[in-house]
This record gives structure tokens, C-alpha cells and sequence, in this order.
């Protein structure tokens, strides 16, 4: 069976894809850094920051963000480090010091609690999600029609290049 993983980066101002790639990968823990890279190739540009879902959460992650070699190179991390079901009141945040021995992920939820941390996360709802509903609802786009990865790449950055013209054609309408 063959099954492809496709991830895109999305600028929050006009809602433009800035980084997209295709991987064979069954989950998302190994493809932050993957996807900064890409960000950085295509759209010549470092992110500032990072808003990602709870499939990007682990320690190598989070570290990488932190170690960047130039303090002008790190990357503000916000990623959900666990699921919060629907219905589920919010967890108030903790007052205090972190325990000795936090782990980054610790870390990491510790500042998703806090009021500036839950508005930037809530973001991500009418940043990134909108796209990929408007690639599979309003575009009809479900499966690769290709096969073999080189191909599907392509596939997947024609799609993305698609979104793109779109995008911009609305911006420039005024919509």
C-alpha cells in the first residue's frame, strides 16, 4: 500500500502556502525540522515562529526550535502537546515555577496555558485549517491520482501552487 503524509506551512496574513513537502512518513514527529527546511528553501525566508498541531509534539522537536545556533535563528515554538477533546474545559495554567527537571514538552504546555500562549494556539484554527478544508472540500482534492513519491511531490506542489494562485486572485479582488 502506498500512503503519503503531505504538510504545508501557511503564512497567517493572506493564507498562502510558504512551505509545502510530501513524505512517506506515518506520523508527523520527525517532520518539524523537514518542514522549516522547506519553509526556508521555497519561500526564502526563516519562520519566526512555529504554530503546529500535537502530531509535531516531542522533545527533538522542541529542541530544535530552542538550539538554534544564533539566537536570531531561533524559532518561536507554539505546538499542542496532547489532544483537548471537544467539551473539555481548559486547563487553568499553573502559577509558579516549573518543577526542577521540566521537561521541554513541560515547558511547552506550561506556556500554551497561560493567556498569551491559548491566543496565539487559537490562531491556528483560521490559519491552517482553512486551507486544507478549502484544498479538499472546495477543490475536491482527497487522494493522489499519481503514484511513486517524485510524482506525488509534484502532484502535491501543483495543488499548493493552485491554492496560491487562488489566494492571491481573491486578495487582489478584495475578498
Amino acid at each position: 500500500m502506498q500512503a503519503y503524509n503531505a504538510q504545508a506551512a501557511v503564512e497567517p496574513e493572506f493564507g498562502l502556502i510558504v512551505g509545502q513537502l510530501v513524505t512517506q512518513a506515518a506520523n508527523d514527529k520527525e517532520q518539524l525540522q523537514p518542514m522549516v527546511e522547506a519553509i526556508e528553501e521555497q519561500s526564502g525566508q526563516r519562520p519566526e515562529a512555529v504554530l503546529a498541531d500535537n502530531g509535531y509534539c516531542s522533545e527533538e522537536n522542541l529542541e530544535y526550535l530552542e538550539s538554534a545556533d544564533q539566537p536570531e535563528k531561533k524559532i518561536e515554538g507554539y505546538i499542542a502537546t496532547g489532544r483537548q477533546k471537544h467539551g473539555d474545559a481548559p486547563v487553568p495554567c499553573q502559577r509558579g515555577p516549573l518543577p526542577k527537571g521540566a521537561t521541554r514538552v513541560d515547558r511547552m504546555r506550561r506556556k500554551l496555558q497561560t493567556k498569551a500562549g491559548k491566543a496565539v494556539y487559537a490562531a491556528r484554527k483560521y490559519v491552517v485549517e482553512p486551507v486544507f478544508g478549502q484544498i479538499k472540500q472546495a477543490r475536491g482534492f482527497r487522494q493522489f491520482v499519481l503514484r511513486g513519491i517524485r510524482k506525488v511531490r509534484g502532484e502535491w506542489a501543483l495543488v499548493c501552487l493552485t491554492h496560491n494562485v487562488l489566494r492571491l486572485y481573491a486578495v487582489l479582488q478584495g475578498s
